[in-house]
């Protein structure tokens, strides 16, 4: 007999059921892991997600979001030529500046690609010229677009209907409708990021913008050149720097004041949460309930709400932070609260302080690191949830950014103004971890 009062063969028969069980445990997780990833595999149809998956289109979806093509489009009906960066009217060419690749040709234009491509638009048809393959001859007429191949077929990188003829190649792509010719011919960069067409510093290199700066002439004669230069970049018609500057503005001022807002507001409603400073248990019960309400239903859910009860706008994007927020951080704030040490809160009790004096001086003290680590972090993060929510309630960035996406063809917009997101959460990162430590340090 042990001291456990059990005989030996008694803990050898225990041990083993243990070490059984324990193998059997190690069996048996690894299977019903396996068992639930093959069960996803099927559900969510990844087979079928694979076939119905468009590689092409994704990576011409990359290349739009570090590249800007020119339009060089032509009206079948009129013979009307027209160039223009990314198809916008604020970047179109002037009738006697067009591009060097550009050259004009009786009833339209001859466009130079690169590596030997060419295409020539005509009075009576449109010849795209392909190395090693030939040339494709698209014929635009009232009843519809007859295309005709070199060797009489149809290959996969030409979309071709009775109505409108579609050629891509890596090189730039030709559409061509019975009302139109379009050729789409890509380069690297953000065109006129800085300066548009109508600008008297565009198509200047650096060295020659900064002799200009420095000792040039004036351009305009009311302006030095620094201050046009800064006007013509502020002012850009296509870029639009001055909207996203106070885009972004109403998006960090969105989550700034949700989160603050929700702090102030479920500080003094923990105090009614919490176990050990509740004034009674359904108090306690009713303020806890309410935290769950609003922490429980996502701050998205909020914002639709809201946007139906006081309309679109920024302030309606806070509102709804401030709802989801001041669940959270009420029962954070409680649960910080509840684990304080008493015997702080009792030594001001023996000096005659009163409640609020022993929540100011024994209370907060001890949470204040918590709360402001908390606060500082929910900034942080409310700093993202606001571009969605603006999204939806039509303020800040995140309605920039919807608006560039519906278009389908803005993708370097949508590139910048996620550039411009991702370095404002790296900068609310960074000064909310040097205030973390100075404030909780300090």
């Amino acid at each position: 007999m042990t001291e456990t009062g059990l005989s030996l063969p008694d803990l050898r028969a225990g041990a083993v059921a243990l070490i059984a069980r324990k193998r059997l445990i190690a069996f048996i997780a690894p299977a019903v892991v396996l068992a639930y990833l093959v069960y996803v595999f099927f559900a969510f149809d990844i087979p079928g997600l694979a076939q119905r998956a468009r590689m092409d289109n994704a990576m011409m979806l990359v290349s739009d979001s570090y590249s800007y093509k020119t339009h060089v489009e032509r009206n079948n009906r009129t013979g009307a030529m027209t160039i223009a960066i990314e198809g916008e009217r604020k970047g179109t060419y002037a009738d006697d500046a067009w591009p060097d690749w550009v050259q004009r040709a009786p009833g339209g234009a001859v466009v130079q690609l690169d590596d030997g491509y060419s295409v020539t638009m005509g009075e009576d048809d449109v010849r795209f010229e392909i190395p090693d393959y030939g040339t494709l001859v698209i014929v635009p007429a009232q009843s519809g677009v007859t295309l005709t191949t070199p060797d009489g077929t149809v290959p996969d990188w030409i979309n071709a209907s009775d109505t409108r003829v579609a050629v891509t190649t890596p090189e730039g792509r030709l559409t061509v409708t019975k009302a139109r010719a379009e050729v789409f011919r890509y380069f690297f960069g953000w065109e006129l990021f800085f300066f548009t067409l109508d600008s008297p510093f565009h198509g200047k290199s650096f060295i020659s913008l900064a002799e200009l700066a420095l000792w040039g002439d004036r351009v305009r004669p009311d302006h030095s050149n620094i201050a046009a230069m800064a006007s013509d970049f502020w002012n850009n018609q296509m870029w639009r720097h001055k909207d996203v500057a106070w885009a972004l503005f109403e998006t960090v001022l969105m989550a700034f004041l949700g989160t603050i807002s929700a702090a102030l507001i479920a500080l003094p409603l923990a105090f009614l949460s919490a176990r050990n400073f509740a004034p009674g248990l359904a108090v306690r019960f009713g303020v806890r309930r309410v935290f769950d309400f609003l922490r429980g239903v996502d701050g998205l859910i909020w914002t639709i709400i809201l946007s139906r009860a006081f309309g679109p706008g920024p302030l309606t994007g806070s509102l709804a932070i401030l709802l989801t927020d001041t669940g959270s951080f009420g029962k954070l704030f409680s649960e910080a609260i509840e684990n304080v040490d008493e015997k702080q809160v009792e030594g001001l009790r023996s000096t005659g302080a009163n409640a609020v004096q022993r929540h100011r001086f024994g209370v907060l003290p001890q949470v204040a690191p918590v709360i402001l680590s908390q606060v500082l972090y929910y900034l942080e993060s409310n700093t993202r949830s606001a571009t969605v929510i603006g999204a939806i309630v039509g303020g800040g960035i995140g309605l920039l950014l919807t608006q560039a996406m519906i278009t389908q063809k803005d993708w370097e917009e949508v590139t910048y103004y996620i550039v411009l997101i991702v370095l404002v959460v790296m900068a609310m990162d960074t000064i909310s971890g040097w205030l973390r430590r100075k404030l909780i340090q300090g």
